[in-house]
């Protein structure tokens, strides 16, 4: 399976989505619900999370998260190892709880984070588990349209903050806000999703291929990042490099080769496969052979760059 693509820095904001194995119920009591909220609590005290909004299904949780700190992954393990100890010691089960990795999506939380508040809100609505999102007791819901302070951890003031500045009205503007979206249909804000991973408009989405993805070593094994990476495809490489060493000759299927394997992030196979079927072996033979050849002649050289320049266009 290939590794998930995670990208983090401090106050990074995700949508977190983890899922018992089997999709079996990973909550059967209320002492389960209210365990694993005491592993939130811990994590904001301990890895400084900030949980802006949750919502734990039976089988599955949606959880808001900050992290001022860039360190998702200390923080998930918190919770989902934490947890599932505690399961499985009081079940008297062994193996895993949660179904292999959880999901983290990177948002652009100015354009998203209202819209994906109500979208979590609304899972037990949408799950015909409750018919109102505030009959619901595990979700962040009734946090945000009640006066009272339910959790201390949880961060409400970002989300509320962008309907009014005045408390008061912006808990009757969020339920209204919630309440439109049982009435009316909405596009599922996840379909916006780019690659699996990033959430937000063009120029968020811009932003983090310039800053994370471009300077990205490898691409192997991580197929989000080769989607969001703006490096050129097997066939743009090979019909550029025909043109300009000529088509079917063995200079532009040499170098043609040699760029897939320095430039596409594709595992040797997937590029051996593209190029005839050949080996492993054979891909890093000629990179290697080829290699030696441009350190020799500088005219070659020249030509190879000035086709690498053109595909990074």
């Amino acid at each position: 399976m290939a590794r998930p693509l995670r990208i983090e820095y401090p106050n990074a904001f995700y949508h977190i989505t983890s899922r018992g194995n089997e999709r079996r119920a990973i909550f059967r009591s209320k002492g389960d619900y209210e365990r694993f909220l005491g592993y939130f609590e811990s994590a904001t005290e301990r890895y400084g999370a900030r949980i802006h909004c949750f919502c734990l299904m039976p089988n599955h949780y949606h959880l808001l998260l900050e992290t001022p700190r860039a360190n998702l992954p200390r923080i998930l393990h918190h919770l989902n190892t934490g947890y599932t100890n505690y399961f499985n010691a009081k079940t008297k089960r062994v193996g895993h709880l949660f179904q292999g990795r959880y999901r983290a999506i990177l948002v652009e939380k100015d354009a998203y984070a209202l819209e994906l508040s109500r979208y979590i809100h609304l899972n037990p609505v949408r799950a015909h588990i409750v018919k109102e999102p505030s009959q619901y007791p595990w979700s962040s819901y009734l946090a945000y349209v009640e006066g009272e302070r339910r959790w201390g951890w949880l961060e409400r003031k970002f989300i509320l903050g962008q309907l009014s500045s005045n408390e008061r009205g912006a808990r009757r503007k969020y339920q209204a806000f919630v309440r439109e979206g049982m009435i009316r249909s909405f596009e599922d804000p996840l379909g916006k999703v780019v690659a699996s991973t990033l959430l937000g408009t063009e120029g968020f989405i811009e932003g983090v291929r310039e800053r994370f993805i471009k300077k990205a070593r490898s691409h192997r094994d991580l197929p989000a990042l080769r989607r969001l990476s703006s490096w050129p495809d097997l066939s743009s490489i090979v019909r550029e490099s025909e043109r300009v060493f000529g088509k079917g000759t063995v200079a532009s299927r040499r170098v043609a080769l040699y760029l897939s394997h320095r430039w596409s992030g594709l595992s040797l196979g997937e590029i051996g496969e593209y190029f005839g079927g050949i080996g492993p072996s054979a891909v890093t033979q000629n990179t290697r052979r080829l290699g030696t050849i441009l350190e020799q002649d500088k005219r070659f050289l020249a030509e190879v760059q000035n086709l690498k320049k053109i595909l990074s266009e």
